[in-house]
């Protein structure tokens, strides 16, 4: 008869064969380190992972302890194992399990394996070392008042610095693990009471029922963390690399979703206006978070409609400009071989190109590329007569005011060439009938029965408060009744 996989994979009664199972589980790996050792008679064995377990901890925590058992009195196999995993305070971070499987996940994890002759089972310290970034500035969440740390791609150092912020007991922080490969741990975070339980239930769910074989960034979770199919110009599911960030959107009632290899942390849901928001709103006088919303609403204005709405009134509504501007648009298009509408969509991919270049490359190399396309191609375009100023001034503009916004710049991209199609191919008509498509599409995202497009539809008194400014501190204390109120609705609704 077949042997069975768990039988094969299993911890065997003697040190050698077991150790011969888990190389052959491994393939024979060249990072898998094995220490053999006799303690009273009894041979003993400890196996780890180069790179994943600390060398140090490794022998404080579990190789010295072991090593002072020796010379003491006579041992049984099954008395040793029972005083090394059940009566020694080697580590906090320990487990038993019988097989080499879990055993194998538990390591490459920096947990060091201990196997003791005449025992079937293995005991697991953690004694995790591996190489990992230390906490730094977040790199496109920058802020002036506000914390300057921000999540690493370690998910262990990611807990810590939520849970340094927030003392409560009633935080909960549920590990689970999703890709048959990667094996990667996903923790899910939450305030018992708070947070929506049907919406914690459900997330769990999609992510124990997750079938991908690698899981190594944030992204990689969203479209199966998403409500609904189709086309979906705007997510529901947000995404931060600032700790103090995410503790706002616990305290309000939100679920969290910490990924071990990623920085970024995905909340659940998100809100459209949220992307209006900062730290530093939090630190300012309410007069002043005013105006600098109200900067921000109109930089998402002029990145994503002011381009098209220029092309329109250009060609199909010259009676919307002033005499001065139509007779200056007029001479600077007359020297330029292209319409108005073919330049726009030239000038725009190509600041797409510059932007896409100076991401991917080097930041010393970046920096230079900015400067090569803003200078040199921006003014040789000008000069040799193949854009017209006005229009290198509006590019740069639209430009300038995507910077503003970065929680949505994938979206004002796209939408910006959208908006220039549709001004350039049929007016203000075109450009009334994508908004109205926009509108309806972001209105149809939710997650959780919590729509996108809150707290404005449906309406919250209290939501829409905290659009335009910030609200007193007792008031923002009392914010997570926001999502309790919607979600209140569509329990009702239900």
């Amino acid at each position: 008869m077949a042997e069975k996989k768990n039988d094969r994979y299993a911890v065997a009664g003697t040190v050698n064969e077991t150790l011969d199972r888990l190389k052959k589980l491994l393939g024979g790996s060249a990072d898998l380190n094995t220490a053999d050792a006799e303690i009273n008679g009894v041979r003993c064995a400890v196996a780890t992972i180069e790179g994943m377990a600390s060398a140090q901890l490794l022998s404080e925590l579990v190789l010295r302890p072991m090593a002072e058992l020796a010379g003491s009195e006579e041992q049984t196999p099954q008395s040793l194992f029972s005083l090394i995993s059940e009566r020694s305070l080697l580590t906090a971070d320990r487990t038993l399990t019988s097989s080499l499987e879990q055993a194998a996940e538990l390591m490459f994890s920096g947990f060091a394996a201990v196997f003791v002759e005449g025992s079937q089972q293995a005991v697991l310290f953690g004694v995790q070392g591996y190489e990992k970034k230390a906490v730094n500035e977040p790199t496109g969440e920058h802020n002036v008042m506000g914390s300057q740390e921000g999540f690493t791609e370690v998910l262990r150092t990611n807990i810590s610095l939520v849970r340094r912020r927030m003392k409560t007991p009633s935080l909960r922080l549920e590990q689970l693990r999703a890709g048959s490969r990667t094996g990667t741990d996903i923790c899910l975070a939450y305030l018992a009471g708070r947070a929506d339980s049907a919406l914690v239930t459900e997330l769990k769910r999609r992510i124990k029922g997750l079938e991908l074989d690698t899981v190594l960034t944030s992204g990689m979770l969203k479209p199966y963390l998403e409500d609904g199919e189709g086309v979906r110009l705007f997510s529901e599911i947000g995404s931060t690399e600032r700790p103090d960030v995410v503790c706002a959107r616990l305290n309000e009632g939100r679920a969290v979703l910490l990924i071990d290899g990623s920085p970024f942390a995905l909340i659940c849901p998100s809100l459209f206006v949220e992307s209006f928001r900062t730290v530093d709103d939090a630190c300012s006088k309410p007069y002043f978070v005013l105006l600098m919303r109200v900067v921000r609403f109109i930089a998402f204005f002029f990145a994503v409609m002011f381009p098209g709405i220029y092309v329109a009134a250009a060609n199909f509504h010259p009676e919307a400009l002033s005499l001065k501007l139509l007779l200056n648009l007029a001479a600077s298009e007359s020297s330029t071989p292209y319409s108005l509408f073919v330049e726009m969509l030239i000038i725009t991919v190509l600041l797409e190109l510059m932007k896409e270049a100076s991401v991917r490359m080097p930041k010393a190399v970046g920096s230079a590329i900015s400067i090569a396309g803003g200078l040199v191609i921006g003014d040789a375009a000008v000069k040799s007569g193949i854009i017209s100023s006005p229009l290198l001034i509006i590019v740069g503009l639209t430009a300038t005011a995507s910077f503003v916004i970065p929680g949505l710049s994938q979206q004002t991209s796209v939408l910006r060439l959208v908006y220039i199609l549709a001004g350039g191919t049929s007016g203000f008509f075109g450009i009334a009938v994508v908004s109205a498509m926009i509108m309806c599409n972001a209105a149809a995202t939710g997650m959780g029965g919590i729509p996108y497009t809150a707290p404005l539809l449906p309406f919250s008194r209290k939501g829409a408060a905290d659009i335009l400014s910030r609200r007193s501190p007792k008031a923002l204390e009392q914010s997570h009744t926001v999502i309790s109120e919607l979600s209140e609705r569509e329990g009702v609704s239900r």
